[in-house]
Formats: C-alpha cells, structure tokens, sequence
C-alpha cells in the first residue's frame, strides 16, 4: 500500500518521540510541523484523550506499546500543543499557540478598526501587547527557573514600551519578547548533546533564542496589517457589508482573523522550534563539558 504524503513528505513517518513529524531542514518541513502546534481542534481535546496520550507515550517510551505510527504521532502532536517542552506543565489554553488566533483575532481586529482615537488605539494596543506578553511567557524556554517578580516586572516594562510606540506594531512586538524573555539572557539556558544530556546552560544560546523568536514577532504583524487593507476595499463593495457598520466591522474581523492565523504558522517557520549551535561558539565551560561538535536548545515559540 502506497503511504498517503503531504507535499511529498510521509504523512506518517516512522514514529520518533519527541521528534517532529516532519523535517525541520527546510521551511516546508518547518511549516507543517507548526501546522500542528497552532491547530486549534487541539484547545477541545478532553481531559481523558488528553491522559489517554501522555499514556500511550509513557508506554512506548518502556517498549510496551501497541499503536500504529498515526495513533502515536496524534497522541504527540495533542501533548506538544498542550504542555511546555521544558516544565511538562499544562499551558493556559489562551497562552497556547493553538490559542492564539482563536483567543487573540479579537485584539487584532480592535487595533484595526478605522480612525480610532487615541484612548481607543492605547487600550486595544495594551489588549493586544497584555496577550502577546501572556504567551511570550507561556512559551519561553524554562530550562533556567526564575522568580515570578522578575517576569511581572518585565510585563510591566514590555507593556509599557509597546504602548509607547503604539503606531509601529512590528517593533512593539519585538520589544515583548525582548522583555518578557529578557531574564534568559541572564542565566542562559541549558543546551544539550544528541542524546539529550544536558551540558550546561548558556547565554550565547540564550541570545540566539530570543534574537530568533523576536524576529517571528517582527513579521507576523506584516501580513496582518498589509492584507486586509487591499481586501477590504472588493469585499466593501457587497451590498451585504455596505447596508451596516456592524457588518462591516464582522467581515473586517473575519479577514483579520483569516490573515492572523495564514501569517502565524509562517512567522514560526522562520526557525526551528528546536534550534543547533556550534559548540566553538560556546562559553569556555560548555566546550570543556563534551566533544559534541553541535548542540541543541529549546528556542521557545
């Protein structure tokens, strides 16, 4: 039997736990592996389903499982959605990638309402860089603990500065992340071989991780803000949408939301979740502890 592709990859590879399902050395690959994160079928997943696949996972990590390559990598794809690589505790479901377009089109649509006035553009800017801050948080790499305070300052100082360059939203969104993950570039995080043995933690990993992250910020706000302004002018010519401002403002927010969710899987893509790093390029201390010649490290989303 001829094994079903997307855009001529398996679509069910050989399983791998805690590997991604499609290869990651290529945009493609990368696309469709976020495809999985950010599906939001993933935010009505029950309580039991949920159980039912970190245990079917648990049992194939000891060799007693029974399931077919498709059950198993279901079974991966609702626990990466749904519990942070590092912690392995729940995400909040609006703080999940799976939840940020269904949670945050709102705040998205707000920004873009016609001929706001200030007042108006500050408090749908604070709405949308609260949410932004929120998942910065949720999916940061947690490899390094650090004090609530620390991050609650850093929403503070995120917030703050995004609301105070409230018409440029590409760099609001990028000085989040710099203050939301800005506490990993003071410890580091940890970094590991091949085999998944953690050599130590690194601020030049660090640096690199929230440099990449910032940068899918940077653009996912381009097509949200470039798109909807050349489609709105043909779908405004409906008699439908011309007979009120309410449904005016339903359809905007429906392309809103359209863009929002085409424009994030994309944005991810840039990088890999799970990013490399030359060892040479390392701290002294890391490149005593192993002969590895590559290591890896959790970028976050």
């Amino acid at each position: 039997m001829t094994q079903e592709t997307i855009f001529g990859f398996p679509k069910y590879p050989k399983f791998e736990l805690d590997q991604p399902r499609f290869p990651q050395e290529t945009f493609l690959g990368r696309y469709l592996h976020y495809l999985d994160i950010i599906d939001p079928s993933t935010l009505f997943t029950s309580n039991k389903r949920v159980e039912e696949s970190v245990q079917l996972l648990e049992s194939y990590k000891i060799g007693k499982a029974h399931a077919t390559d498709e059950d198993l990598w279901k079974a991966q794809k609702i626990k990466q959605a749904i519990f942070h690589p590092d912690t392995g505790e729940k995400i909040l479901p609006p703080f999940r990638m799976s939840g940020y377009v269904p949670f945050g089109w709102i705040t998205v649509t707000g920004m873009l309402l016609p001929n706001p006035s200030w007042p108006t553009l500050l408090f749908w800017q604070w709405m949308n860089q609260s949410h932004n801050a929120c998942v910065n948080y949720a999916n940061r790499n947690a490899t390094k603990p650090q004090p609530f305070s620390i991050y609650a300052t850093a929403y503070t100082a995120a917030v703050s500065a995004a609301m105070g360059i409230s018409a440029t939203t590409s760099l609001a969104s990028t000085l989040n992340v710099l203050c939301m993950r800005g506490p990993e570039l003071k410890t580091g995080i940890n970094v590991f071989d091949e085999s998944g043995k953690c050599v130590g933690a690194s601020k030049v990993a660090a640096k690199q991780a929230v440099l990449e992250t910032a940068l899918t910020r940077a653009f996912l706000p381009i097509p949200i803000l470039l798109a909807p302004p050349i489609i709105m002018p043909f779908l405004e010519r409906l008699k439908f949408v011309q007979k009120s401002a309410g449904r005016h403002l339903v359809v905007n927010a429906v392309v809103c939301t359209i863009c929002f969710g085409l424009s994030l899987p994309v944005a991810l893509a840039l990088f890999p979740q799970q990013s490399t790093i030359e060892t040479s390029s390392l701290e002294d201390h890391i490149r005593q502890n192993t002969r590895e010649t590559r290591l890896y490290f959790n970028r976050g989303l």
